[in-house]
């Protein structure tokens, strides 16, 4: 392997946030004047060690022109898919051409916004020779509940060794192309990228990161990353 690979960046980018009830779809929402989308690719445009980022959009996506990064020579736009895990896997047929496959990707939703960069450091810090690689995550602290179809609580699951998953999640990027395509082609529409490597037999490494790395899913949630966001270095 290379002794100095390239940390790339995939953002997926097309789907409609239906949970967020809005009339655009939830990456394109305002945050503290600006949208979500320009917060989240910031995060990475300013950090050194990244050297492009490809960003999977819906073909029909007629709001990607009017944000600050889109004339962003870094910034390559590809086709999203049906599904998440599609996306990615667009993203990184399209990345092969440009990097090595011992090349490592970081994969990031569009809508988490609120990325510090003391988190993104100990990332790549912590993963840069790692052989497969890992994810952000912070573990789970409530009680949690099992619950049947009507709404009953069945029992009470423990928490012990159970994380909450984040983004970025950084493999290499040979690895978690093959996971994903081995994945879809088995039925397996996974919702993160460490499902895919899981599944391929890898073991990615947890890295615990801040908890407010906020995923924007519901209307209340926008608030709650400006908070962060207004607090953040």
């Amino acid at each position: 392997m290379s002794s100095k690979p390239c940390c790339w960046v995939v953002v997926p980018a097309a789907g409609v946030g239906q949970r967020m009830g809005a009339q655009i779809p939830k990456q394109y929402l305002s945050i503290a004047g600006r949208r979500v989308i320009d917060h989240t690719l910031e995060r990475f445009l300013c950090h050194p060690q990244i050297a492009g980022i490809y960003l999977a959009l819906s073909a029909r996506d007629g709001l990607w022109g009017e944000c600050e990064f889109a004339d962003d020579a870094r910034i390559s736009r590809v086709e999203g898919g049906e599904q998440r895990c599609h996306s990615v896997l667009n993203a990184l047929r399209a990345l092969k051409h440009q990097a090595a496959v011992e090349d490592w990707v970081l994969v990031h939703d569009a809508a988490r916004p609120c990325l510090s960069r003391k988190d993104l450091d100990h990332l790549i810090d912590t993963l840069i020779n790692h052989p497969v690689g890992g994810l952000l995550g912070v573990p789970v602290h409530d009680t949690l509940k099992s619950v049947n179809a009507e709404g009953n609580v069945e029992g009470t699951v423990s928490r012990e060794g159970l994380w909450h998953a984040l983004t970025p999640q950084m493999f290499r990027i040979g690895i978690l192309h093959q996971a994903l395509e081995s994945a879809i082609h088995k039925g397996a529409l996974v919702t993160d990228d460490a499902s895919a490597v899981e599944l391929a037999g890898f073991q990615p490494k947890m890295i615990e990161g801040d908890a407010g790395n906020i995923k924007i899913t519901r209307p209340e949630d926008l608030q709650l990353a400006a908070d962060y966001l207004s607090r953040s270095d």
